[in-house]
């Protein structure tokens, strides 16, 4: 029901919160209407309940400080009509996302149909009620709301209130009133990039010990060595990360630059004039190819009907043109008009881009409706040729798209999560180790706590302060190599936080169209019930059309017009066996011609395209237009064929699109004849077998004709149509208007008067057919993952027959394999669990279940159903809807600390991809929203399988070898301290300082540490050809507490024999302290660099290169060691023989060890690759 209060009384009841004064002026206004009003009531006492129901409804709906949207004031509008905007917003939403054209009423008739007159408005819309007058409404309103939340929380401001809009006016006296329209991607400023990069770095337990660490040296008594030596470490990890921050953050300057520079012609004020200046009211005029650079609605457009297209493929990821259209009141008028006599009411500003309620006034009489589909949304492009002009009516944050740009969630991959828990340990021996030494040295000294500190800050390098950094850069160079990877072009790193994770992953969720099949349709089938014709008997289909040589120009026998502009008729009706298929093919094939929102567009070069939301409505064109019913024109007023039999145009007048979505399943046409002599309207409607079956009229043969399609692998649509008299259509057209322009429950009302007046005993006319390909190498790569051990999960909206036969066809079930079939279980009940018992049995069997199911187990037997189907090969659930894909994808995570990867292309897929640990797009036929969504975005979903079995592989070895070789590099110099603390009588002194400390880390180790990065194991050949290789992988054995420990008395072993012989062929003396250092901190490097080389699998350039330079660097920079070597002793052939010694006892012992362990305990891959040779 709704209800449109009296102009005034809404304004009357925003200025009641602002102040008295407003409240008496508005009065006075209104009492103006007072005759009018009761003279209403007279004449209808029957609105006092329709008032007071939607007045009550409308209260109910204000819940104060509860509105959903963040970002608004606890009170959205006071404007009844924007109560229930909230709930409005759904069906809108999705009917205007999939089609070119219009939901509401067709408003072509400026006079007619669209302009109403102010005053009849006001007597339109006053309050219908014998008791109620202004004042009292508002004291009625405000104490509804007041019982619901004290006077003094209520808050208005400019965000949370619908806005009034004229550009002569608003650009100039309200420019500072909204948020300015300069785009600002970035993250930081001169003055906060500082303090933020710190806080982001220090928040870190091991930045901030190193800072603490660091800043404890200002303190005389825990001083050990230069500050510089606990500095420079930390300070080289912050510089690192500032400069990559710093960087990124300029390009994004520059990007932002760019765009806010870029000029637009501003009517209204007569220049150009740069994006960032834009005001709300500004007249400006685009043309094709350009960005739109703030939210607009559309006034006037170069083509005669007011349409334009635009690309929306960067705001929703959909590659499909979307229809615009002017404002009729509009369309004509001059420049000074639009300037001078427009007023545009626009909604609060909200995240849908689907949806806009708003109102345009010309000369304060004549109004019309605004919809989405007079909006021009920022960050589109203009497609059309041509010019049009709009009216900015939103600006800066308050755009769809900056409302709808949200800050991605950080991801952490399982293996910083693994190195995070080992680093605990090491935080803990730490301390353990200190507290050890000052315990054995005894507490009688009264400054046993200042040594323990000391000893805390010698061995802060047990805890790698570079750790982080190198993996980080190790991320870089794995998604490097990624991109780069001419095996799988197009493939795209957006999240290079976890390329690890594709080492690691259990389970793949996959959606099926365009994800497993192309997404390229093809008509394959149609069916009349009685007959059905296959891709071999098309040529019939022809004939068909040919043989109606008379013309039909509507689904009925109607007259038509041939090229030359001669008129042909059917004549009487010559029935007969023969002559009645033929009609009846000829109806079902110019209903398809018909039935869609395909509109065709000519490129530069003249080739015809068409554009749709949907890929099966473009193919079911292109099969009309091979059996001779081609679509040659449409617009939002018309449609035109050209019927190749009788070289003839057939055109249509269209009257109102019910476009397709996914709740309703279906999508409708009403047409005309454009013909005089025709009075017959249609209505054509096609949709989901599961909508339609109760729409068309009983029949005996389409639950099993779809079942059959289905099983076959094709996607059914259901064809039906109903024939209107003139009288039937006007008294619809009557109703759906007074519903389109309800302010409350507006959509519920359109589609109650469609399912009233249309939507009942439609003739069946068929059932069309139509295959989706499955992708290039499909089967292949599920077989190689689920070898791989991986377990994939089929989420998609399609039938459970069709479903079925695609994981046939694409080996998600093998053959021979039992299939465990759950569907149709809504309650929760004893046999829902009993269906659950075989899988407990059967670990082997693929499980089909529907989305109705899936929901009744995820709300009642979540846990029990996950139990029984966590450890099945595949599953494939149909009928899912978004929010099920996206459950799914987290309960998996919940139940099973499993690292689970989503892979989709479309829209309805991003929910799913942003759930999973690891998100995966592809970039299809449905758009890009999929691929902007995702960690990883590729081409094809054969790709999916070298980016895990191949780069997954490689960047988990190549992380886990590279942590551990720099917790390693830590570990042993800090064991040589704790050798030297121990045999100094346990006193806290620093046995490497200064830049000995700083140059270990950083260029005597990092570069052949790092070049590990670079290295693999095994060939990638044969990670494709023995995918049983991943499943070692995500068993994580290659960092692991074993391989950690293996580690650590690796590091005490080499620590030992290193410092423990370094002190042995000189002393501990102060004498001969330089001696020891100059011998133990070079056996120490050149430790570090065999250690390297003993470790690599496969050489190349690069590790050759860090190993000679780093050797030629560390032997360059000696004789500048002299504050810490005794360089006399480092030229003498004594320390040579002592150096190669001490690393022979430190190496080979290591080396046999290794070898004795490999041949008993042989890798795998090791096997394989003999195997192989």
């Amino acid at each position: 029901m709704s209800f449109t209060p009296p102009p005034g009384s809404t304004r009357l009841a925003n200025t009641q919160l602002s102040g008295k004064n407003n409240i008496n002026s508005s009065n006075n206004n209104s009492n103006n209407n007072k005759n009018n009003i009761n003279k209403k009531i007279k004449q209808s006492s029957h609105y006092q309940s329709h008032f007071d129901e939607s007045l009550e409804a409308a209260l109910d709906s204000l819940e104060l400080g509860d509105i959903p949207d963040s970002g608004r004031s606890s009170v959205e509008s006071f404007e009844l009509h924007t109560l229930n905007n909230n709930n409005n917003t759904s069906q809108s939403n999705k009917n205007n996302s999939t089609n070119n054209t219009s939901s509401t009423p067709d408003y072509r008739e400026n006079v007619d149909l669209s302009t109403t007159n102010t005053n009849n408005n006001t007597d339109n819309n006053i309050i219908k009620s014998k008791n109620i007058s202004i004042p009292n409404f508002i004291s009625m309103f405000f104490s509804r709301v007041s019982a619901k939340q004290p006077y003094s929380k209520i808050e208005l401001s400019e965000g949370n209130v619908e806005r009034e809009i004229q550009p002569h006016t608003t650009p100039v006296f309200d420019r500072n009133k909204y948020p300015s329209n300069a785009i600002s991607n970035a993250k930081y400023n001169p003055i906060t990039f500082v303090p933020i990069i710190l806080y982001e770095q220090f928040k870190f337990f091991f930045n901030l010990y190193f800072l603490l660490v660091a800043l404890s040296q200002t303190i005389p008594a825990l001083r050990i060595g230069y500050l510089s030596s606990y500095v420079l470490p930390l300070a080289f990890v912050l510089a690192v990360t500032m400069s990559k921050e710093a960087l990124d953050d300029i390009q994004r300057r520059k990007r932002d630059k760019e765009s806010n520079n870029e000029l637009y012609e501003v009517i209204n004020q007569s220049k150009l004039v740069p994006s960032k200046d834009l005001k709300v009211g500004d007249l400006v005029k685009l043309h094709k190819g350009i960005r739109i650079p703030a939210d607009m609605i559309l006034l006037q457009s170069s083509e005669a009907s007011g349409e334009t297209f635009i690309k929306t493929d960067q705001l929703d990821g959909e590659t499909d043109w979307k229809l615009r259209v002017s404002c009729p009141v509009t369309q004509k008028l001059s420049n000074d008009q639009l300037i001078n006599n427009i007023t545009i009411v626009a909604e609060v500003p909200h995240k849908s881009i689907h949806t806009f309620t708003g109102k345009l006034t010309f000369n304060e009489t004549t109004s019309h409706a605004l919809t989405v589909d007079n909006a021009l949304w920022a960050n589109t492009v203009l497609a059309s040729t041509g010019t049009c002009i709009g009216c900015v009516i939103y600006t800066g944050s308050d755009t769809r798209q900056a409302m709808n740009t949200t800050t991605p969630k950080v991801k952490t991959g399982l293996l910083e999560l693994e190195i995070n828990n080992l680093s605990k340990i090491l935080c803990l021996s730490v301390f353990i180790l200190s507290i050890l030494l000052v315990l054995f040295a005894g507490f009688d000294n009264p400054d046993w706590y200042i040594d323990v500190m000391r000893y805390l800050i010698l061995f802060s390098s047990i805890i790698p302060v570079s750790l982080r950094v190198n993996l980080d850069l190790g991320k870089s160079v794995y998604a490097y190599q990624i991109e780069h990877d001419t095996s799988i072009p197009e493939t795209i790193v957006r999240t290079s936080t976890i390329p690890e994770d594709l080492g690691r992953i259990e389970y793949l969720l996959s959606d099926k169209t365009g994800t497993l099949t192309q997404n390229d349709m093809e008509l394959k089938k149609l069916h009349l019930g009685t007959i059905a014709y296959t891709q071999e008997s098309f040529d019939l289909l022809r004939d068909s059309v040919s043989s109606v040589t008379e013309g039909v120009s509507s689904p009925g026998n109607v007259a038509t017009s041939n090229i030359d502009g001669s008129t042909i008729g059917m004549g009487t009706n010559k029935i007969n066996s023969r002559r009645n298929i033929n009609q009846r093919v000829y109806d079902m094939l110019i209903t398809l011609a018909l039935c869609h929102n395909v509109t065709p567009t000519f490129e530069d070069n003249g080739e015809l395209s068409y554009q749709a939301a949907s890929p099966d409505e473009i193919a079911i064109v292109k099969f009309t237009q091979e059996v001779g019913l081609s679509l040659f024109k449409r617009d939002r007023e018309s449609i035109t064929l050209y019927q190749e039999a009788s070289k003839s145009y057939l055109e249509y007048k269209i009257l109102y699109v019910f476009p397709f979505n996914s709740d309703t399943k279906r999508m409708g046409i009403i047409v005309k004849s454009q013909s005089p002599a025709q009075d017959d309207y249609w209505f054509l409607e096609k949709g989901a077998d599961t909508v339609m079956t109760k729409i068309v009229a009983s029949n005996d043969w389409l639950e099993e004709e779809t079942g059959n399609m289905a099983r076959e692998g094709l996607r059914t649509l259901v064809i039906g149509r109903k024939k209107l008299s003139a009288s039937k259509y006007k008294i619809f057209s009557s109703e759906y208007e007074k519903a389109s322009l309800s302010m409350i429950n507006r959509d519920e009302a359109m589609s109650k008067c469609i399912t009233k007046y249309l939507e009942h005993d439609l003739e069946l006319l068929g059932l069309t057919g139509v295959e989706d390909k499955l992708q290039k190498d499909v089967k292949t790569s599920i077989e190689l993952l689920r070898n791989a051990g991986v377990k994939i999960w089929m989420l998609t909206g399609d039938k459970v027959e069709t479903a079925k036969c695609v994981s046939i066809s694409a080996k998600l079930i093998s053959r021979g394999q039992y299939v465990h079939t759950i569907i149709k279980k809504s309650k929760p009940e004893e046999s829902a669990l009993s269906s659950l018992e075989y899988l407990t049995v059967n670990k082997n069997a693929v499980l089909i279940i529907d989305g109705e199911s899936l929901g009744m187990y995820l709300t009642y037997y979540r846990e029990e159903f996950f139990n029984a189907v966590i450890q099945l090969p595949a599953v494939v659930a149909c009928r899912c809807t978004p929010q099920q894909k996206a459950d799914v994808a987290m309960f998996i995570r919940q139940f099973t600390g499993k690292r689970v990867c989503c892979i989709g292309d479309g829209g309805n897929d991003v929910s799913m991809i942003q759930s999973a640990d690891v998100g995966v797009g592809i970039v299809g036929k449905e758009g890009k929203q999929a691929s902007l969504a995702a960690d990883f975005s590729i081409s094809q979903f054969c790709h999916l399988t070298k980016l895990l079995l191949w780069h997954g592989r490689n960047s988990y070895k190549r992380s886990a070898k590279l942590a551990q070789f720099v917790m390693h590099r830590g570990l042993i110099i800090s064991v040589c301290q704790a050798l030297y603390s121990i045999c100094s009588s346990f006193e806290p002194i620093a046995l490497f300082q200064g830049w000995l400390m700083v140059g270990y880390s950083t260029c005597y180790t990092m570069a052949p540490v790092f070049s590990l990065t670079t290295d693999h194991d095994i060939d990638e050949s044969l990670a494709i050809i023995y995918p049983e290789l991943y499943k070692e992988l995500t068993e994580g054995k290659s960092l692991s507490y074993k391989t950690f420990f293996s580690w650590c008395l690796l590091s005490l072993f080499q620590g030992i024999v290193i410092q423990g012989f370094a002190q042995k062929f000189t002393s501990i003396l102060e004498i001969d302290f330089t001696k020891m250092v100059a011998l133990s901190f070079t056996v120490l490097v050149m430790n570090e660099l065999t250690m390297v080389a003993l470790e690599i699998k496969t050489w190349n350039k690069t590790m050759a290169i860090a190993e000679i330079l780093t050797f030629i660097c560390y032997f360059v920079t000696v004789p500048f060691l002299g504050e810490y070597f005794n360089l006399e002793y480092v030229l003498t052939v004594q320390f040579l023989i002592q150096m190669a010694l001490i690393l022979g006892l430190s190496i080979i012992p290591v080396w046999i060890a290794k070898a004795i362990y490999r041949k008993f305990n042989l890798p795998t891959y090791v096997k394989v690759q003999q195997f192989s040779t």
